[in-house]
């Protein structure tokens, strides 16, 4: 075990309530999860501990990068953590890190926090050189657009 810490995280305070981030969080993945120009493709998210999280990431250059992986946790308006250390069944994978995305109330906003624990240092510092901070950022920032657009009135 390791006292190092080996975790990646970005925070964003985003203009909408926890609910309606929470929503577009995990009802429209497709539209926020990966920094555009990448797409994703969402094969299953069984939101609860212990269900399948799956979905192929495609990159603009015809790159594919297939996530297979597990939710440790759900806790609805609050955090999902999920990590590609298990397959469905809790089946051992090669674990590269567990993600958490959280969602607290800051005054009628929410807080999103994203972050990255990783087992060893050179997962870390992969994650690091593979444009984490820039990447995650981005998502956030995407969300956020999300999140903040009103409907129009009528």
């Amino acid at each position: 075990m390791t006292t190092e810490n080996l975790e990646l995280s970005v925070s964003r305070l985003i203009d909408a309530p926890v609910g309606t981030v929470w929503k577009i969080a995990t009802e429209r993945m497709p539209e926020w999860w990966c920094p555009k120009p990448w797409t994703v493709e969402i094969v299953e998210q069984d939101w609860r501990a212990g269900g399948r999280s799956a979905m192929v990431m495609r990159g603009p250059n015809g790159e594919e990068m297939q996530h297979e992986g597990v939710f440790l946790e759900v806790s609805p308006g609050k955090r999902f953590v999920f990590t590609d250390a298990f397959t469905a069944g809790w089946h051992p994978h090669g674990p590269f890190m567990v993600g958490t995305m959280e969602f607290a109330d800051e005054g009628g906003k929410t807080r999103y926090t994203g972050s990255a624990r990783h087992w060893t240092k050179e997962s870390y510092e992969q994650h690091k050189a593979m444009g984490f901070e820039q990447g995650w950022t981005l998502v956030a920032e995407q969300l956020a657009a999300l999140a903040e657009t009103k409907p129009p009135a009528r």
